[in-house]
C-alpha cells in the first residue's frame, strides 16, 4: 500500500485503487466489503464494553449497558465530531502508555517483584507448556492450538488500511505516509509480539478464572488476561486501574469505528455507489443517515442478551476476521495488478516517491496467504459435533457477499475488467505533484508536540 498510496495519495484509497488499476465492480466490492469490516467492529467493541463493566458490577443489566454505550456513540458522532481528532490522538496515546505500562509490568513481576515474591519468570512455558492443545490431543492438537492462535491474529493485525484511509488529508503525504506505514508496520509488530510473550509469561492457559472468562463467558480474564495475572499475585488497585483503561480503550476504538464506517459509506454513496439519500449531512457536516445506518448494524450486539458474551465476540471476531483478510486480499491484488501496469506502460518503480522491499514476490505472499486463511478462519465448524449455523454465517458470509458484489455491479454498470496498458496511471497525479512541489513545512504549534512528532513520525 505505502507504494501506490506514496504515488498517489488520495482519499479511500485502497478502494479506489482497487476500481481504477483493475474493474470499478472490484472497487465497489471492496468498499462494501471494508464498510462492513468496519461497522461489525462497533457491535464487538459494544459487547466488550459491557464485558468489562461486568468485572465491577451486575448492577446494570446487559442491555443498559449496550444501550447506553450506542446511545452515547450516537450523541458523540453527531454532536460532538468536532473534537474527535484531537480527543483520539490523546487517547491513542494513552493505549501506548497502557501496552508499554503492562510489559515493564510483566518484566518486574516475572523477577519477582510482587507481593508474594515470587521469581516464575518463564515457568508457565514448561508447566503447563507453551502450546496448548485444541480439540485434539497430541502434536494435532498442538498444531491446531497455534493455527487458532494464527486466526487470532489475522483479526488483530490492522494498520495498512487505516494509514491509507488518512492519505487525502495528511501534510504533505509523499513524505509522511512512508513513515507512517514503517512506524505502524514496526510498532505493531513490537506490540503485538511483546503484548503475547507478556500474556504467556503472565498467565498458564489452564488457570480456571481464564478458561471461565472463555468458555462460559465470566467478566475478568475476558476483559484482560493481565488482570488475571495480578488477582494470582494478589496485587490489589493496579487491577481496577488496567481494567479502567481498557474500558475506555475499547469506548474509543467503537467511537472510531463509527466515525470511519459512516464515513466509508458516506464515501460510496457520493460516488453513487449507494443510495443517494445517505449524502444528506447536517449543519455541521455529519452524514446523519450514515450514522444512523451504522448504529443500526451496532444492535447486533443485543445478541449477547440470548447468548453468551464469549459467543457473541467469537461470532463478530469471525466477521471482522473474514473481512479483513479480503481486505488485504484486495490490497495484494490492486498492488499486483498496478505493478503490471506500470510496467506495460514503462513508468520504472524506481522514479516513484516510495519504493517496496521484496516486490512483486511479498505481494504475492501475501495474496496467497491471505486469501487461504479467509477460508481457513471458521474450519471448526466442520470438526464432528461442532455445525453451528451462526458460528457458519459469521465466519463465511463475507466471502460469499464479497463476489456477489462484484458480480452484481459488474452486470449493472457492465463495467470492464481492465488490461495494464488500459490503467489510468495518471488521473489526478498532476494535482498531488504540484502540492508537493509548492508544500511548505509549519512549524509545531509547541514543544510538545514537537517531541511528539519526532517519537511518532519516525
Amino acid at each position: 500500500m505505502a507504494e501506490m498510496v506514496t504515488y498517489l495519495p488520495i482519499s479511500s484509497p485502497f478502494i479506489r485503487f482497487a476500481g481504477r488499476y483493475v474493474d470499478e465492480a472490484f472497487g465497489v466490492a471492496a468498499g462494501y466489503n471494508f464498510f462492513v469490516f468496519e461497522a461489525a467492529l462497533v457491535p464487538f467493541e459494544v459487547v466488550a464494553c459491557n464485558v468489562i463493566i461486568h468485572y465491577w458490577s451486575d448492577v446494570v443489566p446487559a442491555g443498559g449497558v449496550i444501550a447506553l454505550v450506542l446511545v452515547l456513540y450516537g450523541l458523540i458522532n453527531v454532536f460532538a465530531v468536532k473534537w474527535y481528532g484531537e480527543s483520539e490522538f490523546w487517547l491513542a496515546l494513552g493505549k501506548v502508555l497502557l501496552i508499554i505500562g503492562l510489559i515493564v509490568f510483566t518484566f518486574i513481576a516475572m523477577l519477582g517483584g510482587n507481593p508474594l515474591h515470587d521469581r516464575y519468570g518463564f515457568r508457565y512455558w514448561r508447566n503447563p507448556g507453551a502450546f496448548a492443545e485444541y480439540y485434539k490431543t497430541g502434536n494435532l492438537g498442538r498444531f491446531l492450538g497455534f493455527l487458532q492462535c494464527f486466526i487470532q491474529a489475522s483479526f488483530t493485525v490492522a494498520g495498512p488500511d487505516y494509514v491509507s484511509m488518512a492519505a487525502g488529508e495528511a501534510e504533505n503525504p509523499r513524505v509522511v505516509m512512508p513513515r507512517a506505514f514503517n512506524a505502524v508496520f514496526g510498532r505493531l509488530m513490537a506490540f503485538f509480539v511483546l503484548g503475547s510473550l507478556a500474556v504467556g509469561i503472565n498467565v498458564p492457559y489452564t488457570d480456571p478464572e481464564l478458561v471461565n472468562a472463555f468458555s462460559e463467558g465470566l467478566p475478568g480474564a475476558a476483559a484482560s488476561p493481565y488482570v488475571v495475572a495480578m488477582n494470582r499475585l494478589r496485587i490489589t488497585v493496579l487491577p481496577d486501574i488496567v481494567n479502567a483503561m481498557v474500558l475506555i480503550s475499547a469506548f474509543s476504538a467503537g467511537n472510531s469505528y463509527v466515525y470511519c464506517a459512516s464515513r466509508s459509506l458516506f464515501g460510496l454513496a457520493l460516488e453513487g455507489k449507494a443510495p443517494r439519500f445517505l449524502t444528506r449531512c447536517t449543519r455541521n457536516g455529519v452524514p446523519i443517515y450514515c450514522v444512523i445506518v451504522v448504529l443500526s448494524i451496532a444492535l447486533l450486539s443485543f445478541l449477547q442478551l440470548g447468548n453468551g458474551a464469549s459467543v457473541v465476540l467469537q461470532w463478530f471476531v469471525n466477521l471482522v476476521t473474514a473481512s479483513q483478510l479480503i481486505n488485504f486480499s484486495v490490497m495484494s491484488f490492486t498492488f499486483i495488478k498496478f505493478m503490471k501496469a506500470c510496467k506495460a506502460q514503462g513508468l520504472s518503480r524506481d522514479s516513484l516517491p516510495h519504493k517496496g522491499w521484496l516486490q512483486p514476490y511479498a505481494a504475492y505472499y501475501a495474496l496467497t496467504g491471505c486469501f487461504v486463511m479467509t477460508f481457513v478462519g471458521g474450519y471448526t465448524v466442520f470438526l464432528p459435533g461442532n455445525w453451528n449455523v451462526p458460528t457458519f454465517l459469521f465466519s463465511y458470509m463475507s466471502i460469499f457477499v464479497f463476489p456477489v458484489l462484484f458480480i452484481f455491479w459488474k452486470v449493472l454498470k457492465r463495467t470492464k475488467w481492465l488490461r495494464p496498458e488500459e490503467v489510468d496511471l495518471l488521473k489526478d497525479l498532476d494535482e498531488i505533484e504540484e502540492y508537493t512541489r509548492n508544500y511548505v513545512e509549519k512549524p509545531p504549534r509547541n514543544k510538545a508536540m514537537k517531541y511528539f512528532d519526532i517519537l511518532f513520525s519516525r
